[in-house]
């Protein structure tokens, strides 16, 4: 059971995490960086609450896999249990805001694409989710153009802003709702500016969005 933590009216607030609802090629760049159509809608993925780890931890890169890639994200919480959500609706569905990693093993990826199988493996295992303190979105003035970086051994690897997401936060809240219930604890990881590469045992990765958060970890 993964927990997250919200800091409203100075008292802290703890939610279950239930499902994380993923955002794939949700930036025009890192389509076309990995020759990928740019979609006309969300692409969605799951990944399982036991992929969660948080600041200060450690990613075990997995034996199976030479290529581990990281993807910087905007992460959103869902306080509220929404279903065809409109615009107001979705807006106020979103309890906070954080920085997250999505990783990524692009080998097994790409191999399993190629035989036209799912690439679920390629997405979740243990700590293919980071994610950092969350921010009250009550408490904050999100502008949606926020810059977000990520930095691996101090070497700025994605550098970008959220207004070039194709796919706003409340038009990201509102198709998921139109396709499944979201529910509170749930999180939404938006997708990844263009600059994602391969990560070494050893690395230390830091994560920043302006206003919202950072999140540091390191892979072993």
């Amino acid at each position: 059971m993964k927990k997250v933590n919200l800091n409203v009216n100075n008292e802290k607030r703890e939610y279950e995490v239930g499902k994380i609802v993923c955002v794939g090629r949700n930036y025009v760049a890192h389509a076309e960086e990995l020759g990928n159509e740019v979609p006309a809608f969300p692409l969605i993925f799951l990944k399982p609450p036991s992929n969660l780890i948080f600041n200060g931890d450690v990613i075990v890169h997995p034996d199976y896999s030479n290529e581990m890639h990281h993807e910087v994200e905007l992460v959103l919480l869902i306080g509220k249990t929404v279903k065809n959500a409109d615009d107001e609706t979705a807006k106020n569905a979103i309890a906070g805001y954080a920085v997250g990693l999505d990783m990524t093993l692009r080998d097994l990826q790409s191999e399993l694409k190629k035989k036209g199988h799912p690439w679920t493996l390629a997405k979740c295992f243990d700590g293919a989710a980071a994610v950092s303190d969350f921010a009250n979105a009550g408490d904050i003035d999100f502008k949606g153009a926020e810059k977000i970086t990520l930095k691996v051994n101090n070497e700025i690897r994605q550098d970008s802003t959220l207004d070039k997401m194709i796919f706003s936060p409340v038009e990201i809240v509102k198709y998921i709702s139109s396709k499944m219930t979201l529910e509170e604890g749930d999180l939404i990881y938006t997708g990844t500016p263009k600059g994602v590469n391969k990560v070494e045992r050893g690395d230390k990765l830091f994560a920043y969005i302006e206003n919202i958060g950072k999140l540091e970890v390191e892979i072993k």
